[in-house]
């Protein structure tokens, strides 16, 4: 019984410190600059931006958007204000006539 208690504990444990290994950055809690230093240097991450949001931010020139979707600016919450960072997304129809 004690021995199963101790795999127990030591299986919790290591879920825990998984779980928080994997957390995803805030970014109300980093600057623009560091916020956008972060984007550039791992080419795409997600980051948290509310308290119930998140999305993936990529590089404004790169190959992390899938076809037909390009990046596209968007603003975020950052400790010193907004700050536009870009995101995948569809391009508006408008900008490509037939």
């Amino acid at each position: 019984m004690k021995n199963n208690l101790s795999i127990l504990l030591v299986t919790g444990i290591a879920l825990c410190s998984a779980s928080v290994a994997y957390a995803r950055p805030d970014t109300r809690a980093m600057t623009c600059s560091q916020t956008r230093a972060l984007i550039q240097s791992n080419h795409a991450v997600v980051l948290t931006t509310g308290a119930n949001t998140y999305d993936r931010f990529v590089r404004q020139f790169g190959v992390e958007c899938d076809w037909p979707e390009i990046p596209i600016s968007i603003s975020v919450p950052t400790r010193d204000g907004g700050c536009w960072v870009y995101r995948c997304g569809e391009p508006a129809s408008n900008l490509f006539p037939n």
